[in-house]
C-alpha cells in the first residue's frame, strides 16, 4: 500500500520523530545515527524531534540531533499507552512521520499505523506478517523454504540442553541469543547457563541458540518498496566489535553475493521499510543468514558517507518521490565508533524526569522565572 503523504509538505520541511536514541557504547540503538543522516543532509530544513525510553538515553539531549525531546512508554505497556503518548506529542509538535528504530517496539508501532495516518503521521513498517517471517525462532524455516544458507539454529526454553548438546551433534563454542537483542559466544555449558538466565531476565522466552560459522561478518543495510524490490544497498564488513557483537569500526564493501541473497529475501517477504541482513561469508566461500533486523542499524551513517543517506530515502518514499537520488555504492570508506560525553543542565535532566520531555525554549524559560 502506498504511504500517504503527510500533509502535503515536502520531505525537505518534515517534522520527523526518531526512536531508539540511546548510546550505550557496547549497544548502541539506531536512532541517534538516523537522526544525524537527516540532520546532515544539505536540503533538509525540517526538525526532528527524539523518542526515548529511559532518562539517561543520551539522545535526548544530544540538541546537535533532535530540537526537542521526549519519553514515550515502553513498549511492554503495549499499543494503546503508546498511542495515547504520541497523541499528545503530535499536538504539541504536529508530527509528518515516524521512524522506529528498535525491534521490540516495532509491532506496537505497526499496528497503530492505520490510526496514526488517520493523525496525518506516515512511516514505512513491514507488515506483521512479514515481521514475525524473518523472526529469529521463525529465520531457519524461512531461510530453507527460500534456498538460502543458515546456521542451525535451536530455540530454547530449558538451559539443560547445554550440558547434553555435545552430544547431540552441538559442539562448542556455541551462539546464544536473545528473542529481539544481544548475542554472545559460549565456550562450556557453565558459560552457556549464565548467559541464558541473563537473555530471559532481559528479553524473555525463548532463548536461541545457533551452531557458530566461522568467517568474516559482513551487514547489509537497504529499503524495501513493499513491492519486493531493494532500494539504496549499502554493505560494509565488520573490523572491530564490542562486547555483544556490535561493529565498533566497519568499512564499505561491495558484495555481489550478498547482494543477491539480500534481494532474495527482501522479494520472498515482499518487505516494506528499513532492513539490516547479518551474515557471515565463511572460509568456504559460502554466505550463511545470521539475522534480518527489522529497522536500521546503528551504523547506518555510513550510508550518508557512501552517498546513500537511507532515512533520507525513507522520507522521500513516505513524500511520494519515486527519484531517491542515490549514488552508485563504493567501497574502502570506513568508520570507527567513540565515546564521548555530552554535558547536560540539571533543568534538562529534571524536565525530563518531572514532564517526560526536553524543549529547550521551555527549560529556558523556566530557568529565567527562577532567577
Amino acid at each position: 500500500m502506498k504511504a500517504a503523504r503527510p500533509k502535503g509538505k515536502s520531505w525537505q520541511n518534515f517534522k520527523v520523530a526518531v526512536t531508539g536514541i540511546n548510546a550505550r557504547a557496547e549497544n548502541p540503538g539506531p536512532g541517534c545515527a538516523v537522526a544525524r543522516c537527516i540532520q546532515e543532509h544539505p536540503q533538509f530544513k525540517g526538525s526532528i524531534v527524539g523518542l526515548g525510553y529511559d532518562a539517561l538515553d543520551a539522545g535526548l539531549y544530544a540538541r546537535h540531533l533532535c530540537n526537542n525531546s521526549y519519553l514515550i512508554p515502553y513498549p511492554s505497556e503495549g499499543e494503546e499507552a503508546l498511542l495515547y503518548r504520541l497523541a499528545q506529542i503530535h499536538q504539541e509538535e504536529g508530527l509528518d512521520a515516524i521512524i522506529p528504530c528498535l525491534d521490540s517496539e516495532l509491532q506496537n508501532f505497526s499496528r497503530l499505523k492505520s490510526e496514526l495516518q488517520m493523525m496525518g503521521i506516515s512511516m514505512l513498517t513491514p507488515s506483521r506478517d512479514q515481521f514475525n517471517l524473518r523472526a529469529k525462532n521463525h529465520l531457519g524455516t524461512f531461510c530453507e523454504s527460500i534456498g538460502v544458507l543458515a546456521p542451525e539454529s535451536k530455540a530454547l526454553s530449558n538451559p539443560a540442553f547445554f550440558d547434553v548438546c555435545e552430544s547431540e551433534g552441538w559442539n562448542y563454542p556455541l551462539v546464544v541469543k536473545g528473542i529481539f537483542y544481544d548475542a554472545y559466544i559460549v565456550h562450556t555449558a557453565l558459560e552457556a547457563k549464565a548467559v541464558f538466565s541473563k537473555l530471559v531476565s532481559t528479553w524473555g522466552y525463548p532463548v536461541l541458540v545457533q551452531k557458530r560459522v566461522i568467517g568474516d561478518e559482513l551487514d547489509l543495510a537497504a529499503v524495501g518498496d513493499g513491492k519486493g524490490n531493494m532500494l539504496g544497498a549499502v554493505m560494509m564488513r565488520k573490523k572491530a566489535l564490542t562486547e555483544k557483537g556490535k561493529a565498533w569500526a566497519g568499512v564499505s564493501v561491495i558484495d555481489y553475493g550478498l547482494a543477491e541473497m539480500a534481494e532474495k529475501l527482501i522479494r520472498a517477504l515482499g518487505w516494506r521499510g528499513p532492513l539490516e541482513v547479518e551474515v557471515i561469508k565463511g572460509y568456504d566461500g559460502k554466505i550463511y543468514l545470521i539475522e534480518i533486523n527489522p529497522r536500521f542499524p546503528s551504523w547506518i551513517y555510513l550510508s550518508h558517507a557512501v552517498g546513500r543517506n537511507l532515512p533520507v530515502a525513507v522520507l522521500k518514499l513516505l513524500a511520494g518521490l519515486s527519484d531517491l537520488e542515490l549514488s552508485e555504492p563504493s567501497s574502502g570508506t570506513f568508520f570507527i565508533r567513540h565515546a564521548q560525553e555530552l554535558i547536560v543542565t540539571l533543568p534538562e535532566f529534571e524536565a525530563v524526569l518531572t514532564e517526560g520531555r526536553l524543549v529547550p525554549q521551555m527549560v529556558q524559560d523556566q530557568i529565567i522565572r527562577s532567577a
